[in-house]
C-alpha cells in the first residue's frame, strides 16, 4: 500500500525548519515562557505547582499519542490516524508540529483555571473536574474537525474522521484533561512528580527510541 499524498508531503518536511515560517516559532516560545513563568513566580509564593503539572499533563500524553500514531504510519506505510501535511514552521512528527506542540504546553494550564476551588462542586448533577474535561474535549474535537475541513489536519479512515469521532473524542482529547485533573487534584506534591515523570519517561523515552530507530 502506498503512502497517501498528505503522508508523503509531511514526509518531505519532516523537522525540516519551514524557512517561510519558521520566524514565528521565537514569539510563541516567548509567549509560552512567559506563561509558565507566571505559574512558577505564583507557585514559589503559594505553594501550588497544580497548574504547571496539569499543563505538563497535557503535553507530556500528547506526546505518547503522538508517538503511536507516527508508528501507525511506519507500519502502514499508507497513513497516520492524523497527519499534518504543510503550513507548519516545524513538522516534529508526521502528525505533530511545533504549533501543536506549544498550544498543548499551555492548554493544560488554561484547563486548570476553570476548575472550580471545591473539588467536590458539581455542574449540572456532574462533578465540575469531569464536566469541564468533557467541555474542553468537545471544544478541541471541534477544532479539529475545522482544520480538517480546511485541510490542515488530514484524516484518512473512516473509524477516525469528521463523520465518525467517536474514537477522536476519547483517545485524541478526552484523557488529556482527565489526566490534568487528575494530577491537580494530587495533594501530594511527591505523587505529582511520580504521575508527570512516569508519563514523560514512557513518551519521552519512546519518542528517542523510535527516531534512533528511523520508525518516526
Amino acid at each position: 500500500m502506498a503512502p497517501t499524498a498528505a503522508s508523503q508531503k509531511a514526509l518531505e518536511n519532516l523537522r525540516v525548519l519551514n524557512p517561510h515560517f519558521g520566524w514565528y516559532i521565537i514569539p510563541i516560545l516567548a509567549i509560552v515562557l512567559y506563561i509558565y513563568g507566571v505559574e512558577i513566580q505564583k507557585a514559589r509564593k503559594t505553594g501550588n505547582w497544580s497548574p504547571i503539572f496539569a499543563g505538563l499533563t497535557v503535553l507530556g500524553l500528547d506526546l505518547i499519542n503522538e508517538v503511536w500514531n507516527a508508528l501507525v504510519f511506519f507500519f502502514t506505510d499508507y497513513s497516520a490516524f492524523w497527519t499534518t501535511p504543510g503550513a507548519s514552521a516545524y513538522i516534529i512528527l508526521i502528525g505533530w508540529n511545533i504549533e501543536i506542540f506549544f498550544m498543548f504546553s499551555i492548554a493544560g494550564i488554561v484547563f486548570s483555571k476553570f476548575l472550580s476551588d471545591n473539588k467536590e462542586e458539581k455542574v449540572f448533577g456532574i462533578s465540575n473536574r469531569w464536566f469541564n474535561a468533557l467541555l474542553f474535549a468537545a471544544f478541541c474535537v471541534f477544532v479539529e474537525i475545522l482544520l480538517n475541513w480546511g485541510n490542515y489536519l488530514i484524516w484518512e479512515y473512516p473509524w477516525w474522521n469528521w463523520y465518525n469521532p467517536i474514537l477522536i473524542y476519547p483517545i485524541g482529547y478526552l484523557w488529556f484533561f482527565v489526566g490534568a485533573f487528575y494530577v491537580h487534584d494530587l495533594e501530594d506534591q511527591k505523587k505529582q512528580i511520580k504521575f508527570v515523570g512516569t508519563i514523560y519517561a514512557i513518551g519521552g523515552g519512546a519518542f528517542f527510541i523510535f527516531i534512533l530507530l528511523g520508525w518516526i
